[in-house]
């Protein structure tokens, strides 16, 4: 079975976090709010995981403020996946 790739963003906070699930459903990607990764220990405690456009998701949620703390994989500065 071939596994499916995905992103994590960890937010400042839960609220955060259900902002983001909200705003970025409101544009079509599909995510959900889930508890950080201890590997990304960062932000709140809560994350958002979705399967697809990172780059656009990032994008939306710097347009609103939302800062991601930490992503998975890793995105570099300009929105991209990254080392």
């Amino acid at each position: 079975m071939k596994s499916r790739n995905y992103y994590i963003f960890a937010l400042a906070s839960v609220t955060y976090a259900i902002k983001a699930q909200s705003l970025l459903k409101s544009q079509g990607i599909s995510c959900a709010v889930i508890r950080t990764p201890k590997e990304l220990g960062k932000g709140c405690g809560y994350s958002i995981k979705f399967f697809s456009d990172a780059e656009r998701a990032a994008k939306l949620l710097k347009e609103n403020n939302i800062e991601i703390k930490a992503s998975y994989p890793k995105l570099s500065a300009e929105g991209g996946e990254g080392s």
